[in-house]
Order: C-alpha cells, then sequence, then structure tokens
C-alpha cells in the first residue's frame, strides 16, 4: 500500500499550522434538535463543551459545529435561530480549547461572520458556494480556511432521483471550477469535499470513494464525511443509524487509503484507532 501524500502538508490558518503530513480527524458537533444521528444530544452548551473535550481526548484536531440539520429531507432554520444555537458554544469552546481548530457548519454568511469574529478556523459550506458566494471574501479577510462541499440539490430535496452524465467527471469539474474561482479572489486555503450523500445515490457515493484519488490533482486537501451515514445502512442491509459503527470505520479506511487528509466523522476514539493503524503501516514501507 502507498502512502498518498497530502496535496498540501500544511495549512496556515489564522494562528495555527494544521500538519497535513497524515490524516487529520474532524469531529463532529450538532448543535441541533434533528440531525439524523446525535440530534438534541449536544444543543445546550455544557453537553456541547463536555462532548468537545471528549473528542479532542480522543485525538480529533479540528471540531466542526452546525447549527442546522443538513440531513435529507430536513427543514431550513433561521438565521437567528442558528446563531443563537452555534455562538454560545463557540464563544465558550473557542477559548477553552485554545489549542484545537474550529469550523462552522453553515450556509449562511453572518453565522459564518459572527463566527469568524470569536476566532473559528474555517467555514464549512454544504453548498459549495452556490447559496454564498461572499464566503471567498470572507474567508481571505480572516485567513480562515473553506470547505469546499460538493452537493446536488438542497437537504430536503437533494435525494429525490440524484443524476449524473459522470458521477467523478462531475463533481470534479464543479470543484474545480469554483476553486479556480476563490483562488483568483485570493483563497489559498481550500479543502474539497466530494459530498457523500448529498444528493447522490449508493453507487455514486462507492465510486467517489474508490476514485478518490481523481481529486488530487485539483491541488487541495481532500475531507470525506462517511460517518453513519445511508450509504453504510444499505451496504449493510438496513442496518441502524446506530450500528454503523463498523462500516463507517471502513468506508474511512478506504478514503484515507486514496488519499483523504481529512476525515469528518462523530466516533473519534474509534477512528483514532484506525488511524493510528494506518499510519503505522504506511510508515513501514
Amino acid at each position: 500500500m502507498k502512502k498518498n501524500k497530502p496535496n498540501k502538508k500544511s495549512l496556515s490558518i489564522r494562528d495555527k499550522t494544521l500538519d497535513l503530513s497524515y490524516p487529520q480527524l474532524m469531529g463532529i458537533l450538532n448543535a441541533t434538535p434533528d440531525s439524523f444521528s446525535d440530534g438534541g444530544n449536544f444543543n445546550e452548551v455544557e453537553a456541547a463543551l463536555g462532548r468537545i473535550g471528549l473528542m479532542i481526548s480522543q485525538g480529533a484536531h479540528i471540531i466542526d459545529v452546525g447549527g442546522e440539520s443538513t440531513r435529507p429531507g430536513s427543514e431550513p432554520v433561521t438565521e437567528q435561530e442558528e446563531l443563537d444555537r452555534v455562538l454560545p458554544i463557540l464563544e465558550r469552546a473557542i477559548s477553552q480549547f485554545s489549542d484545537t481548530f474550529f469550523s462552522i457548519d453553515t450556509t449562511k454568511y453572518r453565522v459564518a461572520e459572527e463566527a469568524l469574529k470569536l476566532g473559528t478556523h474555517f467555514v464549512n459550506d454544504v453548498s459549495g458556494l452556490q447559496k454564498e458566494p461572499r464566503f471567498v471574501d470572507l474567508c481571505v479577510q480572516y485567513n480562515a480556511g473553506y470547505v469546499m462541499m460538493h452537493s446536488q440539490g438542497n437537504p430536503k430535496t437533494m435525494q429525490k432521483d440524484p443524476d449524473y452524465d459522470n458521477v467523478i467527471a462531475d463533481i470534479k469539474q464543479f470543484l474545480k471550477s469554483h476553486v479556480n474561482q476563490a483562488r483568483e479572489k485570493g483563497l489559498e486555503n481550500i479543502i474539497i469535499d466530494p459530498g457523500i450523500g448529498f444528493g447522490k445515490t449508493l453507487e455514486h457515493n462507492l465510486k467517489l470513494i474508490a476514485k478518490l484519488k481523481e481529486f488530487q490533482d485539483l491541488g487541495c486537501p481532500i475531507l470525506v464525511g462517511a460517518s453513519r451515514k445511508s450509504m453504510i445502512g444499505q451496504i449493510l442491509n438496513d442496518r441502524s443509524v446506530d450500528d454503523r459503527l463498523t462500516g463507517t470505520i471502513a468506508v474511512h479506511y478506504h478514503a484515507m487509503i486514496n488519499g483523504a487528509n481529512i476525515i469528518r466523522l462523530h466516533d473519534v476514539k474509534e477512528a483514532h484507532d484506525s488511524l493510528q493503524v494506518f499510519n503505522a503501516i504506511s510508515s513501514a514501507e
């Protein structure tokens, strides 16, 4: 097995440097009542801080905080509601866990702006600039990182018959075009995410994992997030969300073999065990 070198070995984000000489783990913190896996568990500040501290102790280098569910069929929330959910958590967490990178998972300009004012390091945009192109200038202003994810449709409708001429070529062209536009405006700290489960069938998702190396020539680190997603349930004969851990580890391990630099997930301890095995085998070659 060849060790996949990331397109960039590090990213300089605000006051920190993110080492990408080996894969990094991004822990998910859903400050929502309705996320598909852990909705309602961490939408109170103290519970959220406890969860963040646990994920960091288990090996997460980045914490991704979101205040609006993007599960298939989910309804949008207002800007103010999203602000009320995420800002109290970020304000406490960024100061309490000052060695950790924080990301705001949002498609709303003001939510991203207020989070960056508090010291957040990344904007994680599931729309890939389709909803808010001003994210580019905002991230340049704060020297923040930007996660550009591909999605087809919106969360409410995205799983209703998603279709591509060629899923790899179509998504790669989308990302290439938007990455080039962002770079022309001075944004260099771009991470790309093919968007597992966001307007994709099982076949689409499997091809994206299998052909992930084809995205490396875009010159950006690659993020993959398949944690507990429906593709795993489908593969495992309609396995429930709470029983998809082994499948999640398997998908993410394949993603790391094929070039993923950041893995976004719920179960940090188990993922970190897998990452240690991956690094040990890779370094032995």
